[in-house]
């Protein structure tokens, strides 16, 4: 398995899961020491091999590429190779060639969720792409509906990218991010945790969240992340005179997410779909909702997929509707804990990693020759 993503120890859960569901699985990942300014995390006694191997113009998703992935490839001589990449990034189209160099079936990754027409040489790598891969895995239905539209005609299947596990993000009573954050007993916190960006809705959170602020002196918006409009947000804040019930708290590290997430009372993803992206899945959705954290999201893309029954959906860009859904949960805290309880339960369900591994096993036979199948 090639893939920048697993830098984060957490998603490397679903390669912990798929092991020690299949005993004679030999699995080794390939995975830069860092990706852009984020550093491999490591995590202690992983059942599966780990090669880090430096990648060429890291931090740039669709041109980089790994220079010894052929040297690998040679040493490993893998039955499989499960390219955690777009169907129109380099990385992808070279490793295929070197897959395809050797006879070895290769599969590829996809959250493209919106149909877009690629400048060359983008084109001509999903082109090849299409026509040498042995399988796709998309992470949305609407990813593998433009898979379908684009022309891709081989096995393909709806899975995550990555499960949640429960165990790691679950209820606590640790109540120390809360008093980092100077909060006292009884307040209710309302959170948002990603990247400071226009496309995931803050105005509409921020507009929702002030009349809120002005009127209910017991409830706190946390901003967990960074980005372009961290600055804006901050200064929002300070003119509208609720500056001292908004806490911005930079972007924390994975080992340290499964706290953050139980210090809330409602996460909100207010995502706004543009021409060129809509949410492709919304992983901070799961992660909250096997915290017991009440979930809002928006329309946006796949998050109503992702909640369910399990949360309340709004209008995206509707600020009003928001502010209604977040006054119902303030308002009624035994609606607000049912809704986190049915959360944990279809995190369990449908999202975890040993549901998103079993899922992963499972179509890995559907393209194996059968004399290597898992």
């Amino acid at each position: 398995m090639i893939s920048k993503a697993c830098v984060t120890a957490s998603y490397r859960g679903k390669l912990r899961e798929m092991v020690r569901q299949q005993d004679d699985l030999e699995l080794t990942l390939v995975v830069p020491p860092r990706w852009g300014t984020l550093p491999y995390e490591p995590a202690p006694a992983e059942p599966f091999a780990t090669r880090l191997m430096p990648a060429r113009l890291t931090g740039r998703n669709h041109f980089h590429w790994y220079p010894g992935i052929a040297a690998v490839l040679e040493e490993e001589k893998p039955d499989l190779i499960h390219i955690d990449e777009e169907h129109y990034s380099l990385v992808t189209g070279l490793i295929l060639r070197e897959a395809s160099i050797r006879q070895v079936p290769a599969l590829f990754f996809t959250w493209q969720n919106i149909y877009k027409d690629y400048p060359w040489p983008f084109s001509q790598l999903e082109r090849y792409v299409f026509h040498h891969a042995a399988g796709a895995l998309a992470g949305n239905q609407d990813a593998l509906d433009v898979l379908r539209r684009k022309g891709y005609k081989g096995p393909a299947a709806v899975i995550p990218q990555f499960g949640t596990d429960p165990d790691v993000f679950r209820p606590r009573d640790d109540v120390r991010m809360r008093e980092t954050w100077g909060l006292r007993d009884g307040q209710v916190v309302i959170g948002y945790v990603g990247r400071l960006v226009p496309e995931k809705g803050l105005d509409t959170l921020f507009e929702a969240m002030l009349p809120i602020l002005r009127a209910r002196p017991e409830v706190v918006l946390v901003l967990a992340g960074s980005g372009p409009l961290q600055d804006s947000l901050q200064r929002q804040a300070e003119i509208t005179g609720v500056a001292a019930r908004v806490r911005m708290v930079p972007w924390v590290s994975s080992h340290e997410m499964p706290a953050l997430m139980s210090a809330l009372d409602i996460l909100v993803l207010p995502s706004k779909t543009t021409p060129r992206w809509k949410e492709q899945f919304g992983r901070v959705l799961p992660e909250a909702m096997a915290s017991e954290v009440a979930v809002v999201g928006s329309s946006s893309g796949e998050i109503p997929l992702v909640i369910g029954e399990a949360g309340l959906v709004f209008e995206e860009g509707n600020a009003r509707a928001l502010r209604d859904a977040l006054e119902s949960l303030i308002a009624h805290p035994d609606r607000r804990r049912r809704l986190a309880r049915d959360g944990r339960a279809r995190v369990r369900q449908r999202f975890s990693q040993r549901v998103i591994a079993e899922q992963t096993l499972a179509f890995y036979r559907t393209i194996l020759p059968k004399a290597h199948a898992v």
